[in-house]
């Protein structure tokens, strides 16, 4: 009895101060939010988010979707949300994709390959990602005019006016649906068809770009055709896609600076799968192409994916180093949101919002597919 009665005490001791400490922290933060209204008022300025109702009164240089300088702040923070989003997601998967051949190239044994993937990561990675993105940006501002852009197979052009590239005749936010939509048409195939990762993920994206076409089809302008390419007209190019000097240097500075750290991550998870795998591949007479689909990379995912999400969460982040030369993602927007409008707390307060949002759920699909990859009983 006495033991029992003991156990109980400690127990109760140990709720009494986990709920002391909970009040004293939540003392402190009301305390702090008091101060600052106080402070606020004293200074005459006002507190509370109806700003966000506002017209902001200026523009900004890259939208995903329509906009005027008339806009509410909402939906201003609203562009900017998607901007990061829009950034971060495509330099994932084009650094992963890139890390991924890196990687791969410094676990060859052809020394010519292994020794060019080295000199890659060693540069890309030890230089810093601010430098390599002021670096870009000045090469591409000193490009030359549309009418001597550069060229490749009169489909892409690039001068300083940006990338022109062809482009499916669908609304903005139509594509952003198609990318949400082909996220969970992976995970579905992830769960439905049998096989190697490698097998399903090529499935992936073979249905990715149906359900392109399909999208294409539903939202195209009838007359107009699915896809709409550049073309020179005067001093500019109509048509196709235009992507922005600073949006082009973003995903350049974040690809290469991240798919270096991301081809170390492949290729130390490729150096851990058992030599003795790798030899009864060999005495199969399977060729190195083989063994590294069949069983070096299915083998290796289960120790690349942690520290992989962690550099996805990395670039992700990665996208507030826009402000310096003027992308408008969500991080400039609200800088200069706060220099326009003064409500410094509640916009600090929007922008910690987005970026625990955005990154707690990349982490929570990192999980998910780490959960998918571990071996049975583990």
């Amino acid at each position: 009895m006495s033991t029992g009665a003991n156990h109980s005490s400690k127990n109760t001791r140990k709720i009494v101060i986990q709920a002391a400490f909970l009040f004293l922290v939540g003392l402190m933060i009301w305390g702090a939010i008091s101060s600052a209204r106080t402070n606020l008022d004293a200074m005459g300025l006002s507190n509370g988010f109806g700003f966000l109702e506002r017209s902001t009164g200026w523009s900004y240089s890259f939208s995903l979707v329509d906009r005027s300088i008339d806009d509410p702040y909402r939906w201003t923070l609203f562009v900017g949300f998607l901007n990061t989003l829009f950034l971060g997601v495509l330099s994932i998967i084009l650094a992963t994709i890139l890390g991924f051949l890196i990687g791969t190239a410094r676990d060859a044994k052809n020394i010519a390959v292994n020794s060019a993937a080295t000199i890659f990561v060693q540069i890309f990675r030890n230089i810093p990602l601010i430098l390599q993105l002021v670096f870009w940006y000045a090469v591409l501002i000193h490009m030359p005019g549309p009418r001597q852009a550069m060229s490749m197979m009169d489909l892409v052009f690039l001068s300083n006016r940006g990338m022109m590239m062809p482009g499916l005749n669908i609304p903005p936010l139509a594509a952003i649906g198609m990318l949400f939509a082909a996220v969970g048409l992976g995970f579905a195939i992830q769960r439905a068809i049998s096989g190697s990762f490698v097998k399903r993920t090529v499935i992936w994206f073979g249905a990715m770009i149906a359900l392109g076409f399909v999208v294409a089809l539903a939202f195209a302008p009838a007359g107009e055709g699915l896809v709409s390419v550049p073309q020179l007209k005067g001093l500019r190019f109509v048509g196709g896609i235009t992507v922005p000097i600073e949006l082009v240097a973003m995903i350049i500075g974040i690809v290469l600076y991240g798919s270096s750290y991301i081809a170390e991550v492949v290729r130390g998870g490729l150096q851990e799968v058992p030599k003795g795998l790798v030899e009864a591949g060999q005495s199969l007479g399977l060729s190195q192409r083989e063994i590294w689909m069949h069983i070096k990379m299915p083998m290796a995912l289960r120790t690349i994916i942690p520290p992989l999400g962690n550099q996805w969460v990395f670039l992700m982040k990665a996208t507030t180093i826009g402000v310096a030369i003027g992308f408008s993602d969500l991080f400039m927007i609200v800088s200069t949101s706060i220099t326009q409008s003064g409500q410094t707390l509640e916009l600090i307060g929007i922008l910690m919002a987005s970026f625990l949002l955005i990154n707690f759920t990349l982490a929570q699909l990192i999980n998910l597919l780490n959960a998918r990859l571990q071996l049975k009983g583990h």
